[in-house]
């Protein structure tokens, strides 16, 4: 995700900036699915990852500042 904010914060339009921040989204999703993946198969308890599901879904459900 990180790698892709930073493409995204270095794009050269309106654009390409919405077009690689909608990609750093679907990134934090899948990242959060993998996350909880991990706690439902039992493989690493929720207590570890509670913290870290809970900001990536805040990253996720964070509106962009309508001035984009």
């Amino acid at each position: 995700m990180a790698a892709n904010y930073r493409a995204a914060c270095r794009g050269r339009s309106r654009p390409e900036f919405l077009a690689k921040i909608g990609i750093v989204v679907e990134e934090a999703e899948e990242t959060v699915f993998w996350l909880e993946m991990l706690t439902e198969a039992g493989l690493v308890r929720g207590e570890l990852l509670g913290d870290i599901i809970s900001e990536a879904n805040q990253l996720v459900a964070s509106p962009l500042p309508s001035s984009l």
